[in-house]
């Protein structure tokens, strides 16, 4: 019984010793209960739209206030014309585009049936089968209330014409398998990273390297080649059995996909070194790395769509590398986009891949000195 007393006694005094693990186990928990609990939105609601108003007529703006009155359309962009209601769909600016014919108010005032015709971006399961059903419903009420001014009637006053675009079937494994692709390689290159330069320090293979001629960016530079090696290996391999088993279209260029995938792979790279170079074992790596996974899946688009939830918890996404990766790969795989109608995304990865590197060597240079 003492010798047991004895190990407890100093597991508790190692444990308050390692005062980072401590909070770790405690406080990290307790946060993402919080952010998660506050951020995870079933509802879509505010989805980006764009409108392409060919009528300009009361009966149209009417129309447009009942999208906007619904809370589920914010009304963000007033397009002249079909290409550019469409571009703004393709780049991901616009959710949703309504556009609305020349004899919309004509048709309307003659008593025949009045179109509507309503683009979805189909790319995001739950944002669109929220946005079909409510324009649907939206369409219905009109109807409805119209009829029930005058009895005389026989057409139907509005007909909500839906478009689904890129996944019109609402295929689960189309929207679900790229991003799946994102997860992967961020878990591998943030958490192996991590724990495995850890390892190698704990072991004191790290040591002997330091000792060399060699320079702190070339060591590395020497560490991260491999993991993109591996990256690529794990994409490519993901990319066949989401074509060849879940039959995923992939409509963009591979070239294109592969070359923009550098930066997401360098951005998770530099925050998995950094992670290494903060950790002092490889319990507080894991844990530094689970906690960088866990906001991945939840806040970047994965599972939830980021218009669902509070603009706050927007912002935080907005930190997180692969929340611009998804909209990358999903828009390259499913949309066949480019780099025209990507840029801002690959900005921003580059912005990463430099300040997360960046950190890693003035963080190691300073832990060797």
């Amino acid at each position: 019984m003492s010798r047991i007393l004895a190990i407890l006694k100093k597991e508790f005094l190692q444990m308050r010793r390692d005062r980072l693990t401590l909070g770790m186990v405690f406080a990290l928990p307790l946060f993402q209960l919080l952010l998660f609990g506050y951020a995870i939105q079933t509802e879509v609601k505010h989805i980006p739209t764009a409108v392409f108003d060919q009528s300009l007529s009361a009966e149209s703006r009417d129309m447009m206030e009942a999208f906007s009155a619904s809370g589920y359309f914010d009304v963000y962009y007033s397009t002249g014309g079909y290409a550019e209601i469409t571009n703004m769909i393709d780049s991901g600016r616009a959710k949703v585009g309504i556009i609305f014919p020349p004899d919309f108010s004509e048709n309307l005032k003659k008593g025949d049936t009045a179109t509507v015709q309503v683009l979805v971006d189909a790319s995001d399961s739950m944002s669109s089968s929220t946005a079909i059903a409510t324009a649907n419903a939206i369409g219905l009420l009109k109807s409805q209330k119209i009829f029930i001014q005058k009895a005389q009637l026989t057409n139907l006053p509005y007909d909500i014409r839906v478009r689904p675009w890129y996944n019109p079937d609402g295929i689960t494994a189309y929207y679900m398998v790229p991003a799946i692709l994102g997860i992967i390689v961020t878990m591998t290159m943030v958490m192996m990273t991590a724990v495995a330069i850890v390892r190698e320090r704990e072991r004191g293979t790290l040591e002997q390297l330091m000792v060399t001629p060699i320079r702190s960016f070339e060591l590395m530079i020497g560490k991260i080649v491999p993991y993109i090696g591996l990256g690529y290996l794990q994409i490519t391999v993901a990319l066949l059995v989401g074509a060849l088993v879940f039959h995923v279209p992939i409509r963009g260029s591979l070239l294109e996909l592969y070359v923009l995938t550098l930066f997401f792979i360098t951005a998770s790279l530099g925050l998995g070194i950094l992670i290494s170079n903060i950790a002092k074992n490889q319990m507080q790596a894991f844990q530094m790395s689970f906690f960088v996974l866990l906001p991945s899946i939840m806040l970047s688009g994965f599972l939830f769509p980021r218009e669902a939830m509070p603009l706050v918890i927007q912002y935080i996404g907005d930190i997180i590398p692969l929340t611009y990766y998804l909209v990358i790969i999903r828009g390259i795989v499913l949309k066949g986009i480019g780099f025209p109608y990507l840029v801002s995304q690959v900005a921003a990865l580059l912005v990463f891949s430099v300040v997360l590197v960046t950190l890693s060597i003035i963080k190691f240079k300073k832990k060797i000195a």
